[in-house]
């Protein structure tokens, strides 16, 4: 059984929804995980944040703006008045669940529901419209078989367990429908994998099932060698190792979400990004930028020569759950950087117990990937040398064979981007 995920913008309008059976082969076992139609989780987030500022009004304004565009989306995917009242009934049980939260107490619990909804209304909208055309499929619940763990880690035993029985009910059915994003955490609430976890749904369920591939389907032909909403002359990428991908995905290359290839990477299942080929070897093959980054610097004579400093200091991030980036040492300096800046002052004021703490917001980390083996050379030198008129923050190289990355000011990115594409491709 295969698995494909479709994200918003594949969706994103009725024609584009209907277009996904140029794709979908009917006739063959597989999975289809959809994102929200694009636009609509922006949505929610507005709404969610009004419902929590207590700006009910405004949230009702809001609510109202997105079920018109959903009454217009389900005017053109249904021809039949019979199926065009059917997907009417389900947009009216989203949004009223939706407008019925101004009645409630809200907190985010509820801000995690409004979430959901997106994929939700998404995979509900496309299993109607699969019935009016005649093509059969039977609807997954996600919420019945996605659940993270108390370190909001997704349990693949526990999809494995659940979604095995809800597949064999249907021995006879080709199509099985999905929602990406949304799972049930620890306590049985409704929760979500985080923005663009509709990447990491996919690969999930390929672990969970062990299926024997993973479809990433974007509006973009793959993984490409810089970022081509800056830079000119890109090329996709024909194939990439599980390692390179990961690195690629976690500094900024849009097109996969961060985790989404380690389940598959775990399981032995590929992951194909609309077309792949022949691997490309002993050379520097893509660069992707991480933007919102917050670097942190702790100096401090008591490093010198001291055992368990860094400890000390890792300790602090794990009571906060922050999650470190890059990190640089010296004999009596540690520079590190973050991207989740939720708990920066509790942070600092802890850190200012081991020493003096500076904090420069506002950068991007560039990561450079490609083969950069132990036994391979030249490759930093290309690097320092494309951006050596630029300031640059810290650098990270060693760490992987498939990764170099440098910190520097988020209003040098573009020019950075342009100066390494220019000088290694």
């Amino acid at each position: 059984m295969k698995v494909l995920k479709f994200g918003g913008t594949s969706v994103g309008s009725p024609e584009r929804m209907k277009k996904l059976l140029d794709i979908i082969n009917a006739d063959e076992r597989q999975i289809v995980v959809l994102s929200a139609v694009s636009g609509t989780t922006n949505s929610l987030v507005e709404i969610g944040q009004a419902y929590l500022a207590g700006d009910k009004p405004r949230a009702i304004e809001l609510i109202k703006k997105l079920k018109d565009k959903y009454e217009i989306f389900i005017k053109e995917l249904f021809a039949q008045p019979e199926y065009l009242l059917q997907g009417k009934e389900v947009i009216d049980y989203h949004f009223g669940l939706l407008s019925g939260l101004a009645n409630d107490l809200f907190t985010t619990i509820e801000d995690k529901i409004i979430l959901a909804q997106g994929e939700l209304l998404s995979t509900t909208l496309y299993h109607v419209y699969l019935k009016e055309i005649g093509v059969p499929s039977v609807l997954l619940p996600a919420l019945e078989f996605m659940k993270t763990d108390e370190d909001s880690e997704p349990i693949v035993d526990h999809i494995t367990e659940k979604l095995t029985p809800l597949l064999e009910k249907h021995p006879d059915n080709k199509l099985f429908i999905t929602q990406g994003y949304i799972c049930r955490n620890f306590f049985g609430e409704i929760d979500n994998l985080r923005r663009g976890g509709s990447d990491y749904t996919a690969s999930l369920i390929g672990a969970g099932i062990r299926s024997e591939e993973v479809q990433i389907w974007t509006d973009i032909d793959g993984m490409h060698n810089n970022d081509p909403r800056i830079v000119k002359g890109t090329k996709p990428i024909a194939q990439l190792s599980f390692d390179e991908a990961a690195e690629l995905a976690y500094f900024g290359a849009k097109i996969l979400h961060p985790q989404s290839v380690f389940p598959a990477q775990k399981y032995k299942i590929p992951v194909r990004l609309l077309n792949t080929n022949d691997s490309e070897k002993d050379q520097i093959k893509s660069i992707a930028a991480k933007d919102g980054i917050t670097a942190i610097k702790i100096q401090s004579s008591r490093m010198l020569l001291a055992h368990g400093f860094l400890r000390r200091v890792f300790e602090v991030f794990e009571r906060y759950k922050t999650s470190i980036d890059m990190i640089t040492t010296s004999e009596v300096a540690v520079s590190l950087t973050i991207d989740d800046t939720t708990y920066l002052d509790e942070i600092k004021n802890e850190l200012g117990h081991f020493g003096t703490v500076d904090i420069d917001e506002d950068h991007t980390i560039i990561c450079v990937v490609g083969d950069f083996g132990a036994e391979k050379h030249g490759y930093a030198a290309r690097v320092l040398e494309a951006v050596k008129h630029i300031p640059v923050r810290m650098i990270s190289y060693g760490g992987s064979d498939h990764n170099m990355s440098v910190l520097v000011k988020s209003a040098d990115k573009t020019e950075v981007l342009r100066s390494l594409h220019s000088r290694l491709f």
